[in-house]
């Protein structure tokens, strides 16, 4: 049976599903994260201890054939945009647009459906730091060279494209 996880904005008018195995489930501190939580306004985006949790999936593989979604940017020229469930601004994801991934933001799927945490990054903007974290998980000051691995390897497995995604239109149905 293949792997797949589905995730849908508040009022659920909007629905994805991602199939395969996630490429890695994170908790990013950086900066970016932490304005465009927000600037969104989703207090879901952010843990309590501040970082964002967010399930890294191929682009080749994430669907959706009900709703509409359109982009933030948090400033006009920036390669990342979050993007939104027109219905309700609901976040969904995060993508960078030369990329091969789209990160999922966690906290919309069904909580049982929720991959555990591998490892955080970006740590170095968490509010207590680095050293702030003690249980366990991988906690990286910066992207670690697992996280790049993870994506490297996925990468090859899609033949080296980076799909693109086009948020215009009412309808979506395939990356």
């Amino acid at each position: 049976m293949k792997h797949a996880i589905s995730a849908a904005c508040v009022c659920g008018a909007f629905t994805l599903r991602a199939e395969g195995a996630p490429i890695v489930t994170t908790a990013c501190y950086c900066k970016s994260c932490q304005a465009a939580a927000s600037k969104l306004g989703d207090p879901a985006l952010l843990e309590n201890d501040g970082g964002t949790l967010c399930t890294l999936v191929r682009k080749d593989g994430v669907h959706w054939t009900t709703g509409a979604l359109r982009e933030h940017r948090l400033t006009p020229t920036s390669k990342t945009r979050r993007v939104v469930a027109t219905c309700c601004d609901t976040p969904m994801f995060m993508e960078f647009t030369n990329g091969h991934w789209l990160s999922l933001y966690t906290a919309r799927f069904p909580p049982a459906d929720r991959p555990p945490l591998e490892m955080r990054v970006m740590t170095r903007d968490a509010p207590g730091g680095p050293g702030a974290f003690t249980d366990g998980v991988p906690s990286y000051a910066t992207h670690s060279f697992a996280f790049f691995l993870r994506l490297f390897w996925a990468w090859a497995r899609m033949g080296f494209r980076a799909p693109t995604i086009d948020l215009a239109g009412s309808t979506r149905d395939a990356v």
